[in-house]
């Protein structure tokens, strides 16, 4: 039973980072799911910057989008050369609530698309590039370490792991016997 729960739990944990990483596609309301927009990131923090896709509006429409829900208004989407997709972008505002906003898409010829977009306190994904910053020198990690540069640390430190162990062999030694703690 137990090996049953830790399971289930592992494939549910597996299940929604899953679904917090991909992007968010709507079904269209008024096009009969024909029509869909892509939230990128589908998850954000308030502050973060969001980028909208639709593939759904015809390539002379004017599209645009409506982001009031969440609090940023509307917002303008243009053509792509990327397979004729309507691009646009908004910004969370900084005082958005946590919670599930519904983003909007409309295009001239009347079609009308929605994708929701999750606000949480802390992004699940960074939305805009940080530069990659690489490690110098060796790790500072307390007493100790295997090719740390001083062995006089790390003897200390290989001391007193052994001596926590000989002391915990020693305490559960005397309580297997039953002279107690």
């Amino acid at each position: 039973m137990r090996t049953v729960r830790l399971l289930t739990g592992t494939a549910l944990a597996v299940a929604s980072a899953a679904l917090c990483a991909a992007p968010a596609y709507g079904a269209g309301a008024d096009t009969g799911g024909a029509g869909s927009i892509e939230l990128y990131p589908a998850t954000v923090a308030p502050g973060a910057e969001v980028t909208v896709n639709t593939a759904s509006c015809e390539a002379d429409d004017a599209v645009s989008g409506d982001a009031g829900s969440v609090g940023a208004g509307g917002f303008a989407l243009i053509p792509s050369a990327h397979e004729e997709d309507a691009v646009g972008q908004f910004e969370v505002p900084p005082s958005a609530q946590p919670g599930t906003y519904e983003i909007v898409v409309r295009c001239s010829s009347g079609a009308r698309m929605t994708g929701d977009l999750v606000v949480t306190l802390t992004s699940t994904q960074e939305s805009r590039p940080q530069t990659q910053v690489h490690p110098r020198g060796s790790v500072k990690t307390g007493v100790g370490g295997a090719l740390g540069p001083d062995p006089v640390q790390t003897a200390a430190g290989v001391a007193a792991l052994a001596v926590a162990a000989a002391g915990g062999t020693w305490l559960l030694h005397r309580r297997a016997r039953g002279d107690g703690i």
